[in-house]
């Protein structure tokens, strides 16, 4: 073996015969290679193998010539026990995974037991792999050796070889060769020995993407292996830095896959590193998956999370186990949210198991969407879809079996069925949105709380969820920013109450909004600002995209919107907490969508009234202090009076407030930063210091002047730990201690003895003893708030929002405190922004027009601030005064308002339990201890009374009455009936605004229960109720009676105001039903006051001349004069207590056709002699409470004067040829046995001392036996 083999004889003859069949000259070239191949030839083939083997197989070899390829010679062994193989390949694809991979498959072809391998190496450009592979005895296989040779040659080939292979076969010659001379050489060891070629060459494409700057991320998904029908491979592709794990595997989890391995490749292919990033997944289901199938889907939701465009939570597992898109996943996901904030007590995780266990409901639910709202399908596929869609949901749930998954399941389809609108299909720049907006009919969905608002518009987005809830069609109110992520709908559903209510002042109902931001910034506040402000511009985007417009006077539904509710082109917003600054963003994009509100869509814009230059809700709640200290005897602009205030001057509402008098004393106040100490302030001092505070851009209590202190005085931070307290200061405060922390500071000021607590702050700072902190919502706060029992101030002004519990001022004001609520208080902001909102409305079309341009529009607004003010302020000072006038004889009246309570609950119009009204029970305990409702409950019912009376109006023909138009007019300032009145009637919201007005006079003048019981008692509708108010209220011109009481504020008491402002409403109640008994059908209001105007003077200037003509009254003039009231005021108050006799006087006159100055003195006379004066003194002095014995002593007063003018009448229609004075003379001659009998009855009942209802309904039967 170690011999040469031409020195071994038989090996020597062998070879020359080898030679000799090469026909080659072994001088030659080749002759001399062929020598060199059998001499480095292995001994045991040279021994063993036959003449033609060596012959076949040297020739073989000599012909390679040094080419880079894969051949393959063999021999079988002549006894069949092994074969001999010679495999050469190019020695640069050599490798000892290659020569394992090339011993296996020569054991597989051969059907080998065993291998021996001996490698050669040597200056050639091809390496020799010698392999012995024994076989079985028996063996009888005849292996094909072109097709190992080619199996040897993929496997000899290098990962590049294949590499560009395969792009060649991709991409062709010229560019597969471009991409692998640009990327081969860079791929790493690791993942070409990983990673097949093959798969590289199918993502090249997306690694040049990313690479040339094309894409921020590319990915793909397939299977692991061949065999692996459960596993399978993500791969992504991103420059500079891989997907940390913490990220992705978060996100892979949440799609339904564990993830079992992960493979980093960093591959330098540019100027930044590219990052080949593969995981080895497999469905946390167990389930087989078609990775081509899934592929977009899944690739499509794991960006739009990793971006931060969808949530990272287990809806994503829908993408894989409900074949939904990462886009349904979020419409689940956003119903999910929505239904977390109703009163549906699970939680995300729960509803999204009971949703992944149901898998064909939830892909039925689906389904259901898209039939509803999918703009692409027509009527009739829409409804086949949702028809066969409803079928199959409750075929389904009849199986659920399990009472919280049915729960869960029917939570989320009563959400889809109440869902009347949705953003869903609409697109940006061919891309979807990256919010869901719904519309809701809250009525439909059953897991709501109360109250529930007509609409609902519920906006979510990854980065924040809103809520906008609506009261009616046309409705109003704020949009805020929460803090309170888990329950913002409950804190947006009070302000919306509470907005209903204070909204009675304007025309539209009540809203309200808010949104919570989830990817807030930490750090510099004003990185936080701008994430909030780009969250309220998708809200308000939100809102705007489900919202019809008005273009050409057509109502246009937005694009890819399906409708299933009627025209909805009324929006409007305004600013809140949060949102101060934030109404130009919303007029901005409300321009960008061409709506036709323009800057009317939010008021206190740039080009809008500025509310706290105006310091227009503070002055409305003022006007409500200064009465409380009026009915005090007090005048806050001329007494000095204290005050602690919960606030800062930096503030609208706190800093307008405390300048509304010279004449305040602050002694303490606190806002979030600081407490504010003055125990005895000099009052003039101490106003100008507050004055500079308020007038620097922006301040605090910590830049009060300590000059400016008193003794004792000083301002502390709320963050000390605790607080050494003056002398005087403690003694004020009546603190034991002198070191107190900040929380119990606070809690000495809500409960010290002040004549005036005002909030201009922000929280809840007093409840009921009978409630819990938990009941209140406003943990913030939990440890500053005290019991409504604690309080010793005198009044409290709420110029703020939510400062006390309803339960709260109800239990103050039964303790004899004086207060309203907020919503009365402080409406001068929402009365003033409405009013902007209808007048740029109004003067919109003179823009439209070029006869008014918008600068110069802007300019008239300023120029009308001031008139603005004042008439928001007469709203507060009526309402105000509204109340106080229903708490005027309120124990009498307790019966009155729980009727009323009772009707508009059962009118659905309001829930008592909802509203914190008193029970039945409740009721009859305050009757029998002599005491009615509170202020806070008598606001409350008078603001629903004004709703259901101005819906009411708003449905019937009344603001049509040409009549009515003054109404129109006074509702807007003088500058604009001067230029404008003719643009008037084509207000949009003209219906709206008369009715509102007339609601609002209706109630506040007349009382909250005036036009239900006008309508029950006379069985009247709401529209002639109305329409006969208007009338008396004109023919008697009353509204000058009113100015003229109301301008006597501070100089006569309080309570004789409202006793003769009792008196005129009284008596015009019995004018209104005067005209609702006896002209019904006669109601124009045009016509009607036209036929009894004129004659009210002439009844009036009768009676001047008539002496001794209603006596009573006449001494009711005396001694209201005697208290200050003009004369002349006195003496038409008079004129109007005989309403319903001027009335019928002017009837008979017109009807006899007599002058009316020939009628009254019969009218008076007769009344007088027959003592018909008498028993109405006697009807007005009959004690009654409550409902129905009210309605006796009204039907005893119509029977009397229906006599009255009965006996007027025949006595006029006998008269012949006679003067009125001979007839009622002769008719009393003819009549004075009967006339005599009669008056002798009333005597002797007189007499009696005993006058009650039987006993005036005998009076005015004697009457009645003298027609």
């Amino acid at each position: 073996y170690t011999e040469r083999p031409g020195d071994v004889p038989l090996v020597r003859l062998k070879l020359d015969r080898v030679m000799a069949k090469s026909g080659l000259d072994p001088t030659s070239h080749n002759g001399k290679a062929l020598q060199h191949i059998l001499d480095t030839f292995p001994r045991d083939d040279l021994f063993q193998g036959s003449v033609n083997d060596l012959a076949r197989m040297s020739a073989g070899i000599l012909n390679l010539q040094e080419r880079h390829q894969v051949k393959l010679f063999c021999r079988r062994d002549a006894f069949n026990h092994y074969y001999s193989c010679f495999v050469y390949l190019p020695r640069d694809q050599y490798n000892p995974q290659t020569r394992r991979r090339i011993e296996e498959l020569l054991m597989q072809a051969f059907n080998g037991t065993s291998i021996e391998t001996k490698l050669t190496m040597s200056e050639s450009a091809l390496a020799r792999l010698e392999a012995t592979i024994r076989i079985p005895p028996d063996s009888r296989i005849a292996p094909n050796i072109a097709v190992i040779e080619k199996q040897l040659e993929a496997i000899a080939q290098t990962w590049a070889d294949r590499f560009r292979a395969a792009l060649l076969a991709q991409f062709g010659a010229n560019e597969g060769l471009k991409l692998f001379h640009r990327f081969a050489e860079h791929f790493p060891a690791a993942y070409r020995e990983e990673v097949d070629p093959a798969k590289s060459s199918g993502e090249i494409h997306k690694i040049a993407a990313v690479v040339d700057g094309l894409s921020d991320l590319e990915m793909s998904l397939d299977r692991a292996a061949e065999d692996a029908t459960h596993r399978l491979r993500f791969t992504t592709f991103r420059l500079e830095e891989p997907i940390q794990l913490y990220t992705a595997l978060p996100i892979l989890e949440h799609l339904g896959m564990k993830v079992l391995n992960e493979r980093l490749y960093q591959v330098p292919a540019g100027p930044a590193a590219l990052w080949i990033q593969e995981f080895e997944l497999e469905p946390a289901a167990n389930m087989s998956l078609d990775p081509e199938d899934i592929e977009p889907r899944f690739l499509e939701c794991f960006r739009r999370v990793l971006a931060g465009e969808a949530e990272n939570d287990q809806f994503n597992s829908f993408i894989v186990g409900a074949g939904l898109d990462w886009r349904e996943a979020a419409l689940l996901r956003a119903y999910c949210k929505y239904l977390l904030q109703t009163e549906l007590t699970f939680s995300q995780t729960y509803m999204q198991e009971v949703l992944a266990r149901h898998t064909g409901l939830t892909q039925t639910l689906i389904a259901l969407f898209h039939a509803l709202f999918d703009p692409d399908h027509d009527s009739k596929r829409r409804r086949t879809l949702v028809a066969q869609s409803r079928r199959s949901i409750t075929d389904q749930l009849e199986h659920v079996t399990t009472l919280d998954d049915d729960r869960i399941l029917r939570a989320f389809l009563s959400v889809i069925e109440a869902t009347l609108r949705t953003n869903y299909y609409q697109s940006d720049a061919n891309e979807r949105k990256s919010y869901i907006s719904f519309k809701l009919d809250p009525t439909k969905i059953v897991e709501l709380p109360l109250p529930r608002p007509k609409f609902e518009i519920f906006v979510y987005s990854p980065r924040f969820e809103g809520v906008h809830l609506r009261c009616g069609n046309i409705a109003r109110g704020g949009l805020r920013w929460s803090d309170r992520r888990e329950d913002f709908r409950t804190e947006i559903l009070g302000l919306m109450k509470a907005q209903q209510v204070k909204n009675t002042v304007i025309v539209p109902s009540g809203a309200k909004g808010g949104f919570v931001c989830k990817q807030l910034p930490g750090g510099d506040p004003k990185f936080v600002q701008a994430e909030v402000i780009a969250c309220y511009r998708n809200f308000i985007r939100g809102l705007l995209d489900i919202t019809d417009n008005i273009v050409d006077e057509r109502i246009v539904t937005p694009a890819g919107v399906i409708r299933r509710d009627n025209d909805d082109p009324y929006l409007v917003v305004a600013a809140d907490k949060g949102t101060a600054t934030f109404s130009d963003f919303a007029n901005e994009i409300a321009a960008d969508y061409g709506f036709w509100l323009g800057d009317a869509f939010a008021s206190g814009g740039s080009a809008g009234f500025d509310h706290k230059k105006m310091g227009i809700t503070a002055r409305g709640a003022w006007e409500c202090v200064k009465r409380h200290f009026r009915e005090l005897g007090i005048d806050t602009q001329q007494q000095p009076f204290t005050v602690a205030g919960i606030g800062d001057m930096g503030g609208d509402v706190f800093g307008n407030g405390m300048l509304m008098s010279p004449y305040i004393r602050l002694v303490a106040a606190f806002n979030h930063q600081h407490i504010f100490i003055d125990p005895d302030p000099d009052t003039r001092r101490s106003f100008s210091e507050r004055k500079r505070l308020f007038q620097r851009t922006r301040s605090d209590w910590g830049e009060y002047n300590e000059a400016k202190f008193s003794t004792g005085g000083g301002v502390y931070s709320r963050q000390s730990k605790s607080i050494k307290l003056h002398p005087a200061a403690q003694r004020m405060l009546e603190l034991e201690q002198s070191n107190v922390t900040p929380p119990e500071l606070v809690r000495a000021i809500l409960r010290m003895k002040v004549d005036l607590l005002w909030n201009g702050g922000i929280g809840t700072y007093i409840k009921s003893s009978k409630e819990s902190h938990g009941d209140v919502g406003d943990p913030a706060n939990d440890v500053l708030r005290i019991d409504a029992d604690q309080l010793q101030c005198r009044v409290i002004g709420e110029g703020g929002n939510l400062g006390l519990t309803q339960l709260g001022r109800i239990e103050f004001a039964l303790l004899g405190g004086r207060i309203n609520t907020d919503f009365i208080d402080n409406s001068g902001g929402v009365d003033t922004s409405d009013r902007e909102v209808n007048i740029k409305i109004l003067l919109d079309n003179a823009i439209v027009g070029r006869t008014l341009s918008s600068s110069k529009r802007n300019d008239l607004l300023a120029a009308m601030t001031d008139e603005i003010a004042d008439l928001v302020l007469v709203d507060n000072y009526n309402q105000s005064q509204a109340l106080s006038m229903m708490s005027t004889s309120n124990h009498e009246r307790l019966g009155e308002n729980a009727y009323l309570i009772r009707t508009l609950a059962e009118r659905g119009v309001l829930d008592r339990d909802l509203e914190n009204l008193p029970t039945e029970d409740n009721i009859n305990e305050r009757r029998q201890t002599g005491s009615g409702l509170t202020r806070p409950e008598l606001a409350v019912i008078m603001s629903y009374a004004k709703i259901e009376l101005f819906n009411s109006l708003v449905e019937s023909d009344t603001p049509e009455d040409p009549y009515l138009s003054a109404e129109l007019e006074a509702y807007f300032p003088e500058r604009l009936r001067r230029r404008f009145a003719a643009a008037f009637p084509a207000h949009r919201l003209r219906r709206e605004i008369i009715a509102m007005r007339i609601a609002s006079s209706m109630i506040n003048r007349m009382g909250a229960s005036f036009a239900i019981r006008a309508e029950e008692d006379t069985g009247s509708t709401t529209a002639q109720v109305a329409r006969a108010y208007a009338i008396a209220r004109e023919i008697f011109n009353v509204r000058d009676l009113w100015k003229e009481i109301e301008a006597c504020d501070n100089q006569v008491p309080a309570d004789v105001q409202y006793d003769l402002l009792f008196q005129i409403s009284r008596r015009l109640r019995r004018a209104v039903y005067w005209l609702l008994q006896r002209r019904l059908d006669a109601l124009s209001i045009e016509q009607t006051v036209a036929r009894f105007s004129p004659g009210v003077g002439q009844v009036r200037q009768s009676l001047a001349k008539l002496e001794g003509a209603d006596e009573h009254h006449r001494n009711d003039v005396r001694q209201h004069q005697s208290s200050g009231i003009p004369g002349d005021l006195m003496e038409r108050l008079a004129a109007l207590a005989i309403a319903t006799q001027t009335l019928d006087i002017i009837e008979i006159a017109a009807d006899s056709e007599i002058a009316i100055g020939d009628v009254v003195p019969l009218y008076f006379e007769l009344g007088k002699d027959l003592r018909l004066d008498w028993i109405r003194t006697k009807i007005e002095e009959l004690h009654v409470e409550g409902r129905w014995p009210a309605t006796a002593r009204a039907t005893l007063r119509e029977h009397l004067a229906q006599q009255q003018n009965a006996l007027i009448r025949s006595i006029l229609a006998q008269r012949g040829k006679r003067s009125p004075r001979d007839a009622l003379t002769e008719w009393f001659i003819e009549s004075k046995d009967k006339i005599a009998r009669a008056c002798q009855n009333l005597r002797d009942m007189d007499a009696s001392g005993e006058i009650d209802f039987a006993t005036l309904s005998a009076a005015i039967r004697e009457i009645e036996r003298l027609t």
